[in-house]
């Protein structure tokens, strides 16, 4: 009796992995991986479009009445009230996943992302209509963010547990991969535009058709994305793996610390992101005398070396592990910190090295900056958590990035870089030991 009872378990345990397997096998990961890198390569062009604009434009066109200095300060300020907004984004746009289904809600997103977008690029500037062109200014970046954060698709993390654990470290670069790309071509039709005009005609409209290119762009991505979130094996896989929103309290509650390690383990990269993005393009038109898309044109350079670094962090990451790669990012930007002000003070040729270095370290640690902890919320929680700890993320790491950064360093010398890369650094370093020793899983 024995041995057939054995040989029937045997065959129903193997059924049930064939079921398993093709159940798994109808969700291809390549498929998942264009849909992560398109969605999140639209959302960075939009995001470096403002960013880019924010530091050679909205300075003169929003705020002519005060100096360069304190404009672009004005203008970097309004440029954080996106992430301010983003969490609030992601919560209320799980409410109405909750009620009308994920494809609802990326439709809804996407199209108040392209609305806010295209309402910037006919904004009237000061000039114009006065201090009502700073409060709608304010008001389309507020939307942004909260349609940034309301974009959250669920498409990394379906990635991450459809894929062998030895290779996630490869897949998780994949959503990465969409910053610098994003930046490479925002970077690039900028410094098309800009070497195409006079400034005067630059500042009057030519900075308006970046706004209307990543307008285009986001109508694209909505179709490539609905294409996968709303396909029925795409659904039917993500409620197997309880990939859906959970109440945010009970998630804190639950799972509180892991959102608050996840945050700060993430800050060297996030530290780093906007310090070779935006802040050399408004420290170098104030103070360097450089040409601007001389200046552009070596970040586009830097953001290829980035995306290389990016893929290469997904080969690191799988043979030491995501969270050790981290780590050791995290030690090597706290290296770059120490000789990161002299090489902004070197001239151009230190200044180029100090961007394509900072480039180079932003895509090794930023390849493996998002979700590296993310397997401490499990199943249940893992939609809502890895959401609200990439906007925590932001929020804590980028948002004021540009602001503090040009204002220490214009008040107190540039050496002040270097002590806000290496915060980031340490706050990197210590979420990893906290991880770690409290025995989370990463």
């Amino acid at each position: 009796m024995s041995a057939p009872l054995a040989h029937h378990q045997i065959d129903a345990r193997t059924t049930t992995h064939d079921h398993v397997v093709k159940a798994h096998a109808d969700v291809a990961p390549g498929e998942i991986a264009v849909g992560v890198v398109v969605g999140r390569m639209s959302e960075y062009f939009d995001f470096f479009v403002y960013g880019i604009a924010s530091a050679l434009v909205f300075p003169a066109v929003f705020f002519p009445f005060a100096d360069r200095l304190t404009g672009t300060l004005y203008s970097f300020a309004v440029f954080a009230l996106a992430f301010l907004a983003r969490p609030i984004g992601t919560v209320a746009f799980m409410a109405i996943q909750a009620r009308w289904g994920r494809g609802a809600k990326l439709t809804i997103a996407l199209f108040l992302l392209g609305t806010a977008t295209a309402g910037i690029a006919f904004l009237p500037g000061y000039a114009a209509i006065g201090a009502a062109s700073i409060t709608l200014l304010a008001f389309f970046r507020v939307v942004q963010g909260v349609a940034l954060g309301g974009s959250w698709d669920g498409l990394p993390s379906l990635l991450a547990l459809h894929t062998p654990k030895p290779r996630r470290g490869w897949y998780a670069m994949l959503g990465q991969l969409g910053a610098p790309l994003g930046f490479i071509v925002a970077a690039s039709v900028f410094a098309f535009i800009y070497a195409s005009l006079e400034e005067r005609d630059f500042l009057a409209w030519g900075w308006r058709y970046p706004f209307y290119v990543a307008f285009a762009i986001n109508v694209v991505a909505l179709f490539a994305r609905l294409r996968l979130v709303v396909a029925e094996e795409y659904q039917s896989s993500m409620e197997r793996l309880e990939l859906a929103p959970t109440p945010v309290l009970e998630l804190f509650r639950a799972k509180g610390p892991h959102v608050v390690i996840g945050a700060f383990a993430a800050l060297a990269s996030y530290a780093l992101f906007h310090i070779v993005t935006i802040f050399p393009l408004s420290w170098l038109l104030l103070f360097g005398g450089r040409s601007i898309v001389d200046l552009l044109l070596v970040q586009v350079f830097g953001a290829f070396v980035a995306a290389v670094g990016v893929v290469v962090s997904g080969l690191i990451a799988d043979r030491i592990g995501r969270a050790r790669t981290l780590g050791s990012l995290a030690v090597a930007i706290a290296m770059f910190s120490g000789f990161a002000p002299t090489l902004m003070e070197a001239g151009r040729l230190g200044q180029d090295t100090f961007i394509v270095l900072g480039f180079a370290l932003l895509g090794l640690s930023y390849g493996q900056a998002a979700g590296t902890v993310t397997a401490n919320f499990g199943q249940r929680y893992r939609y809502t958590g890895a959401a609200l700890t990439s906007d925590l993320a932001w929020l804590i790491g980028a948002a004021f990035a540009p602001l503090v950064a040009l204002a220490l360093c214009a008040r107190f010398g540039l050496e002040w870089l270097g002590v806000y890369l290496l915060s980031g650094a340490v706050a990197t370093l210590g979420a990893l030991v906290l991880n770690r020793r409290l025995r989370y899983k990463s």
